[in-house]
């Protein structure tokens, strides 16, 4: 992201989104993101998402990549009629 979309966003978030530092979905630049991103932005717990991987029976399908997560922000934003 280049420093000036950054610079304009950043006194724009408010509250927890500030605080625990995720980026707005709409400007997310990454394919995928952790399993904690994914739940803040789905408002979700990070459990729920770890259920629905290992039940393979959620809305979303994550990435295994050496035993971790990525759940790919597309998806997420089809998910939420972003």
């Amino acid at each position: 992201m280049d420093q000036q979309k950054l610079q304009a966003v950043q006194p724009q978030m408010a509250g927890s989104q500030a605080l625990l530092g995720f980026m707005p979905l709409d400007l997310e630049r990454r394919t995928h993101v952790d399993t904690a991103c994914a739940a803040y932005h789905l408002g979700r717990k990070p459990q729920t998402l770890r259920v629905w991987a290992s039940a393979e029976n959620g809305p979303l399908r994550p990435v295994r990549v050496n035993g971790r997560l990525a759940w790919p922000v597309e998806a997420i934003r089809r998910v939420l009629g972003a």
